[in-house]
């Protein structure tokens, strides 16, 4: 029988400071009241069409991915923590 312990709930929030560039932030907020804070980038190639939306999509990603990156480590470093050894890095 599986259990839900918990939910997590990610945020997102996009900026786009013109045409050409959007900024995206993502953040967790856990259990233990930890955030967890990550950034990623978009950049349009001038000769691209403008579509707001692929821009968010890519930051959007890129910070997900950096979200995902640090929560391995935290991951990590609390099995460490807990072990009282040092274990093996988590790969993706």
């Amino acid at each position: 029988m599986m259990h839900t312990a918990v939910g997590w709930h990610v945020e997102m929030e996009f900026m786009e400071d013109d045409d050409q560039h959007t900024r995206a932030v993502a953040m967790v907020r856990l259990p233990d009241g930890t955030e967890v804070r990550a950034h990623g980038h978009a950049s349009r190639h001038h000769t691209d069409p403008y579509q707001p939306r692929v821009g968010e999509e890519i930051a959007g990603a890129r910070a997900l991915n950096e979200l995902a990156m640090q929560m391995l480590t935290k991951a990590h470093t609390e099995i460490d923590s807990a072990s009282g050894r040092t274990s093996h890095p988590i790969h993706v």
